[in-house]
């Protein structure tokens, strides 16, 4: 009670200057003196209002004016803080009409900006807050994630290292230049600076370093990604479960008993999560099981939505909802089971996951890999996730994940047909007719200077071979070709490939010969693309969750000859293949084979690779055994 004392004081002042103001409502004081208690009561909304009465009745007035934006200021913080980005975007927006050279106020401008995806807009604000305080080393390095999201990667790079130049141990904008360094294959340093990464993910739990950046650097190891894991969800997300009352789930007991599944992502869309899992859901029981989703992505209108949309029980749009909301949301609607398809990658929102609205969290297919405790760690910490869905080849050591894992045959579904375009030549490609065709419709951040050190290896030792690359930015094509011709390799045997739809770009793989992985992050969908197109695909087996996908994969199709150990065994390998034509069509032919018979209803309950109805029944028996765990648990605890 006392310490409510001083509120009750101030509220009985508030009243009292509000009745004054309702005799004469031009009472400067009076409307002086409201708005001052309000901001004492920290209802900021209410002081802006008296504060707009004050400077319109005084105009010039500088500490009018000065009051006002302090009030829109705290409001505008208070309201990005909830997610309400419209509210802080017009706060900021109007105290910047009374003082335009606030570098602050652009910067907060910037940020809500960016939240509502008004990406231009935000570019303009850090760029106007740079130019008022040039020093700030927060706005070079936000002014370079928009740039990033707006694909100007050169000019990315720039901004992070203007951050870093103001702030040299800013880590989070080491760990953007870095990621985005590695998008353009601009790898000068980039051993170094990696190493730094990993000594301060072990050494400065504060460091905010992407987990997903992260687990694609290469060397770093599973008990640093691990921690890298574990110090982002402990920055992001123990404060808001703290904040947080926790959910009552009493009231599962009275609902049907359906067991309902809740599926988040992002990216229900024409995006490679459709290809994965529409007929896993398709195929789900129906008698024992309610499947419902929750999209935070943009509706892309695609007929790849439309049937995601069909495929689930309930598809609910949250774009519009707070992570509170959402996660209200999903706890009212009695979900047992919440599984996050996106993880810490782009678009995230796990704080839903967070405040843990489902008795039951699983992590799968979004992030390859833990996503850590969200307490500190393993000691006095609990897991940000229960479960995390795996397979024995992905995940062969549990104590490099914070999660209990959940063993399937193999830890990627997916779907039995794919649409595939009409039939192309080589010619069509910019590809040699007679040559050899090695390929890696990978991502660029994927390539390591170590990788492709083996694929020059490999060219010059297959003098008519090609490398056909994805296209993925101008920048890295061009250090590509530049690599390429350092290691005494003609530009012109790179190939790259244009970005096109799924149906083309599934076609042309039948003129490529061998897929070449990389690591440590493997080929994932890429991958079941490869295979599901009968291209033998070539991987070395690495230490951690992304550099064993690709092995996981062939493993199911029983093709072992194409999995190494090393990387002069891999390198060894490739060019085997590409000068004993008869072992490549060997290989070819049992993957064709192997696919075929995969994708059976009747197949094997361990070949499920291409057969969604089989994976679909493995999948449910582990949500039936963990809620089943979770009853009896809570039985118990009774």
């Amino acid at each position: 009670m006392l310490s409510n004392a001083p509120n009750q004081a101030l509220e009985v002042q508030l009243k009292h200057f509000q009745q004054v103001l309702l005799r004469d409502a031009k009472n400067l004081d009076a409307q002086i003196n409201c708005a001052n208690l309000c901001v004492e009561l920290t209802r900021y909304e209410e002081a802006a209002g008296y504060f707009r009465r004050v400077v319109r009745a005084l105009k010039t007035n500088t500490l009018a004016r000065d009051a006002l934006c302090y009030a829109l200021q705290e409001l505008g913080n208070e309201s990005h803080a909830k997610a309400q980005f419209a509210q802080a975007e017009a706060c900021f927006e109007e105290a910047l009409q009374h003082q335009p050279s606030n570098a602050i106020y652009w910067f907060n401008l910037g940020n809500a900006q960016r939240e509502l995806g008004k990406l231009s807009a935000a570019l303009n604000s850090f760029k106007q807050s740079i130019q008022y305080n040039p020093n700030d080393a927060d706005a070079h390095n936000n002014l370079g994630n928009i740039q990033r999201e707006l694909g100007q990667l050169d000019q990315t790079i720039i901004s992070y290292k203007n951050a870093l130049q103001q702030q040299p141990d800013l880590h989070h904008a080491l760990a953007h230049l870095v990621h985005q360094k590695q998008h353009i294959c601009d790898w000068n340093n980039i051993g170094q600076q990696i190493n730094q990464l990993r000594n301060w993910v072990m050494t400065k739990p504060n460091a905010q370093i992407s987990p997903f950046a992260f687990i694609s650097m290469h060397g770093t190891t599973a008990a640093e990604q691990k921690q890298c894991a574990t110090n982002w969800a402990t920055s992001f997300y123990s404060q808001r479960i703290q904040q947080h009352a926790a959910f009552d789930f009493s009231h599962l007991k009275v609902f049907s008993n359906k067991i309902k599944i809740g599926y988040l992502s992002a990216d229900f869309r024409l995006h490679p999560l459709a290809f994965l899992i529409t007929e896993l859901i398709e195929n789900s029981d129906k008698s024992q099981f309610e499947t419902i989703a929750y999209s935070y992505g943009a509706d892309d209108k695609s007929s790849e939505r439309k049937r995601l949309q069909n495929a689930f029980d309930t598809f609910n749009d949250i774009r519009q909802l707070t992570d509170v909301e959402a996660a209200n949301k999903i706890h009212q609607d009695g979900v047992a089971i919440l599984v996050d398809l996106t993880g810490f990658t782009q678009s995230s929102r796990t704080g839903i996951v967070a405040l843990k609205p489902a008795p039951i969290s699983v992590n799968w297919l979004g992030f390859p890999g833990t996503m850590g405790y969200k307490n500190g760690g393993e000691v006095h910490g609990k897991p940000l996730f229960d479960y995390l869905l795996a397979d024995e080849i992905i995940a062969p050591n549990a104590d490099d994940f914070c999660e209990q894992l959940l063993y399937l045959p193999c830890y990627q579904p997916n779907n039995r047909q794919r649409p595939v375009g009409d039939t192309t030549q080589k010619s069509d490609h910019n590809l040699p007719e007679n040559s050899f065709v090695f390929c890696c419709f990978n991502q660029s951040f994927k390539i390591t200077p170590s990788v492709f050190a083996i694929w020059m290896h490999i060219l010059q030792q297959t003098p008519d071979s090609m490398l056909w690359l994805l296209d993925c930015n101008q920048w890295a094509t061009a250090n590509l070709r530049k690599e390429a011709t350092k290691a005494g390799i003609d530009e012109a045997r790179l190939i790259f490939a244009p970005r096109v739809a799924i149906a083309e770009h599934l076609e042309r793989h039948s003129h490529a010969d061998l897929f070449l992985d990389t690591a440590p992050y493997n080929a994932h969908t890429t991958a079941s693309d490869a295979l599901l197109m009968g291209l033998p695909l070539l991987t070395c087996t690495g230490e951690t969750f992304a550099a064993r996908v690709a092995t996981s994969l062939l493993k199911q199709l029983n093709v072992n000859e194409l999995i190494t150990q090393n990387w002069q065994e891999y390198e060894q390998k490739a060019v085997y293949l590409a000068k004993n034509p008869a072992a490549l069509t060997r290989l070819k032919q049992q993957i064709i084979a192997k696919v075929k018979n995969d994708s059976l209803r009747d197949s094997s309950p361990d070949s499920s690779l291409f057969n969604p109805a089989q994976f679909s029944r493995n999948l449910e028996q582990q949500y039936q055994q963990i809620w089943q765990t979770y009853q009896q648990q809570t039985a118990n605890n009774e």
